[in-house]
This record gives structure tokens, C-alpha cells and sequence, in this order.
């Protein structure tokens, strides 16, 4: 295996209020990229986390949750409250969201080691005056490092709707690799199929555009390539992190591939179809143990490989 690149995620953590009908609240350590940062720490990548971390009971709940995998946590030193959501549960297990968030992100308090990979994406991308900040970040380190992106759309807390989708085609130009849900692609091009948003993205730069579609598995669009996968059969607890399971899934394997950071970038515009069926089956199977289970809990390197031995075969 190529040597493990280190990896940057920079967004925003949530402490996730978890609410199901006549039950108590739980409270969750959340946030999309938190939770990829997580999961790349839990498959034994080295990960750092850029974000805003409050000095209260959800970010210290939240900290504690992030050491424990072995994240790397920098923060800008703004002392902001962590950011909130209530997660309401349906009795299939979907969740809805409502927001308690803001979002002030200035660089980090420390130099950054250059990294060989970056993630971001979510809020961090979608709310001003953080969102800035992120792209700025982006734009420096990328010339050295590929660069991901899940929009991760929060309906909510996008504003304008043709400034949230100028925002996210800004990311999509700058990234290498970029993921989002059908649902995603619906509310930012509403009429268009997501298939043929994710196809003009790919035409707009990123080599890999994966799309998931929840229990009907995921496409893998690269050029004159589409691959699909189906979900495999797996009792669901809640989808809470499952998009952010696949994502770190994905990141895991490419990077395990050898295509991540400068060097990868040129494998990535020429991958093989089989690699990339590979890929997708990780980033299936880390979604599959994640929803098994309540919360964002992304699999550990044992589990993923458990997972594998059930995860179906990517088709053209």
C-alpha cells in the first residue's frame, strides 16, 4: 500500500440533538466534515480538522469524540458557540433538520502543515462569512493537493438559491473529486435529472463525480464512464452520517490507490474502471455499517473489511 497521505478536512462540527417520537433527546458529536474527518481517523488515516469548536458542553462533547479516533483538531480561536441541529427521526429513520449555526471561520490559529489531500463541504461552504475563508484555504493548498466536496445541501441555511448554486459550482471547479445525493442535485437544479447535473459538473473540471441515492445505491461518473452500485440489504437504524460514512469510505480507498494528492491527480483523470468499481464498493460498505446503527458512526478498518464481504459489485 502506497504511504498514507495526510489528510485536511475543514468545516464545521454540530452537536446533534436527536429527537424520535416519545423519547428523550440524545445529543450526538456531528457536522458533515466532522464526521468525514472521523471516519478517516477511524480507517487509520492520519486526519486534521479545521473548524470552530465552542467552549461548551457540545464542543467538548464533540472533542472528546474527535481524540478518541485520533483527529487532529485546529481551531481559529474565536471562542463561537458550538453550532447546533435537531435531528427529527421518522419511523424509517430519515432525518430532518433544524439549525442553530454560525459560522465565522478565519484561518486557523496555527501554521497548517501542507496536507496531500483536502475535504470540505456542507455549511462550511454555504455560509458566509466562513464560506470565504474555506474557498481561500482551498485555493492556496490545492496546487500541491486534490481537493473533495460534498455540497450536502441543508435547505435551510442556503439562502438565495442562485447564490448557494454559484457557491457550490465555485467548489466543483476547484475540486478533483466531488460527491452529492440525488436530493442534493434536485434542490440545487430542480427539473434537471441529478444524472445530467452530475455529468455537466464532471464537464466542469473534477475527474470523479460520485452521486449517492440512498437505499438504491450510487453512481460513479467519470469521463465517457458512468458506474452503479446497489445498496446492499441492511437493517437501518437512521441515516444520520451516512453520506459523510460514504464519503470517508471513498477518500480511504483512493487514497489506499495511490490517488490522492499531487501525484494521484493525474491516476484520477486516467482511472481504471475496476479501481473505481473498488472504490465505490468502500464507500457503499462504510454507509452500510453506518446506518446500521444510531448516529454518525462510521466503521474502524474491521468492520470496513467485514462489510466488504457483503457489499455488491459496481456495473457499467
Amino acid at each position: 500500500m502506497p504511504d498514507s497521505p495526510a489528510l485536511l478536512v475543514i468545516g464545521e462540527c454540530v452537536a446533534d440533538i436527536v429527537r424520535l417520537p416519545g423519547e428523550p433527546d440524545r445529543v450526538h458529536p456531528g457536522g458533515s466534515p466532522a464526521n468525514v474527518a472521523y471516519g478517516l481517523a477511524r480507517l487509520g488515516r492520519a486526519t486534521t480538522l479545521v473548524t470552530q469548536l465552542g467552549p461548551d458542553s457540545g464542543g467538548r462533547l464533540i472533542g472528546h469524540h474527535l481524540a478518541s479516533a485520533g483527529v487532529r483538531v485546529l481551531t481559529d480561536g474565536s471562542g463561537t458557540p458550538t453550532p447546533a441541529a435537531t435531528v427529527e427521526l421518522d419511523d424509517a429513520g430519515r432525518a430532518a433538520y433544524t439549525f442553530d449555526i454560525t459560522w465565522t471561520l478565519r484561518p486557523p490559529e496555527h501554521p497548517l502543515e501542507p496536507p496531500q489531500h483536502v475535504h470540505t463541504g456542507s455549511v462550511a461552504t454555504a455560509l458566509e462569512p466562513g464560506a470565504e475563508t474555506v474557498v481561500d484555504l482551498l485555493r492556496s493548498l490545492r496546487a500541491a493537493a486534490t481537493v473533495s466536496y460534498d455540497p450536502n445541501v441543508r435547505p435551510a441555511l442556503m439562502g438565495d438559491h442562485a447564490d448557494a448554486v454559484r457557491r457550490a459550482e465555485r467548489c466543483v471547479a476547484l475540486s478533483d473529486i466531488v460527491k452529492a445525493s440525488d436530493e442534493d442535485l434536485r434542490w440545487l437544479y430542480p427539473g434537471e435529472a441529478p444524472e445530467q447535473a452530475a455529468e455537466r459538473w464532471l464537464r466542469s473540471g473534477p475527474p470523479v463525480v460520485l452521486v449517492t441515492r440512498g437505499a438504491e445505491g450510487a453512481l460513479a461518473l467519470v469521463p465517457g464512464t458512468t458506474l452503479s452500485i446497489g445498496g446492499p440489504s441492511v437493517r437501518v437504524a437512521d441515516t444520520v452520517g451516512a453520506g459523510d460514512a460514504f464519503m470517508s469510505g471513498t477518500l480511504h480507498a483512493l487514497a489506499s490507490y495511490g490517488l490522492l494528492g499531487e501525484r494521484g491527480r493525474a491516476g484520477l483523470r486516467s482511472l481504471d474502471t475496476a479501481v473505481l468499481g473498488e472504490v465505490l464498493r468502500h464507500a457503499v460498505a462504510s454507509a452500510s455499517v453506518t446506518v446500521e446503527r444510531a448516529g454518525a458512526r462510521p466503521p474502524d478498518a474491521a468492520e470496513l473489511a467485514a462489510a466488504l464481504a457483503d457489499a455488491p459489485v459496481a456495473q457499467a
